[in-house]
């Protein structure tokens, strides 16, 4: 439900422009990743074009510069290393696998989530049709998960990276949710849903530095030369691009979900895999076969109805402040 103020145009507005951001995201990165086999690498420097985003804003005046002290700084950066890993672990999925299947294994995360919120106090109980909903997640992933004629096929790189992105993500949703509420009360902080965003993006920066140092930074200005033989130009640009439209989108989207509340976004959230998964599979010629169909449908059927039954208590005080 909207809350009081938030126009129909100005909310339809948001959420093409996150749908159309997220996707133009999964098209760029995969190109960047194609052309430069040094993916944690991508991940940085996709990060690091928000950050110069983000402080052309703060720089010239178009947003409050955030005004944080050491204690919220070191309050924020678990939340940062969880998102760090939960975008990097998107980034290397996609680029060793297909961005389809990359999608449906995201589909999961209301799996991980769930788990999460029993096992990481404070302890967060669903209900049982909650439960019941996690098994067509599942259950569709795996269907899709098994070609004609040659069963189970699982790539399984890209699985493990999907599903750490997908544990990363609940876990900066968990741990998350009380730091930024607190930062968002204190309004002498400058911290908006786009600030919070911004701060995050730049600690997951930071995060991500010593997974390049370890994994590629030995090779990185070999790798760098073969994919730069015939010139830079594109791989610098599908680099920027991807970078662009990844900090953009989620802009976009933290402007939703502080309009509307988490049950309406996790909804539209669930819908958008939907349009990365057909329009990833017709750029990149990715085979959709009849159980991929199938099962994709089914386990982001499974995550629409989890968002719908999942109660989210936070939002709806403020909707009735509002």
């Amino acid at each position: 439900m909207a809350k009081e103020g938030s126009s129909t145009l100005k909310l339809a507005g948001l959420v093409i422009a996150w749908y159309a951001g997220n996707t133009f995201y999964n098209i760029y990165n995969k190109k960047a990743t194609n052309g430069l086999h040094a993916h944690w690498t991508v991940a940085s420097l996709q990060l690091i074009v928000g950050i110069v985003c983000s402080l052309i804003m703060w720089g010239t005046g178009i947003r409050k510069t955030p005004n944080l002290n050491a204690a919220d700084i070191a309050a924020c950066i678990p939340i940062g290393l969880f998102a760090c890993l939960a975008h990097c672990g998107s980034v290397l999925s996609a680029a060793v696998g297909e961005v389809s299947f990359s999608q449906i294994v995201k589909a999961c995360e209301p799996v991980f989530a769930a788990v999460i919120g029993v096992v990481v106090p404070p302890m967060d109980l669903k209900p049982m049709l909650a439960y019941a909903m996690l098994i067509p997640i599942v259950g569709g992933v795996g269907l899709a998960c098994v070609k004609e004629g040659k069963g189970v096929s699982i790539n399984v790189e890209a699985f493990l990276y999907a599903s750490m992105a997908n544990a990363a993500a609940a876990l900066k949703g968990k741990l998350g949710s009380s730091v930024t509420k607190s930062l968002h009360a204190d309004k002498s902080k400058n911290m908006d849903a786009a600030n919070v965003y911004a701060v995050m993006n730049i600690i997951s920066f930071f995060c991500t530095m010593p997974f390049v140092v370890i994994n590629e930074l030995p090779t990185l200005a070999k790798t760098w030369a073969d994919a730069t033989k015939g010139g830079s130009s594109d791989v610098l640009m599908n680099i920027f691009l991807s970078g662009f439209c990844f900090y953009f989108y989620n802009e976009f989207a933290f402007a939703f979900t502080a309009q509307v509340g988490a049950v309406t976004s996790s909804v539209l959230n669930t819908a958008k895999r939907v349009i990365i998964i057909v329009v990833s599979s017709i750029v990149f010629k990715e085979a959709m076969e009849r159980n991929t169909v199938i099962g994709s449908a089914i386990a982001i059927g499974g995550t629409f109805a989890y968002s719908l039954v999942s109660p989210h208590g936070a939002p709806k005080p403020k909707d009735k402040k509002a």
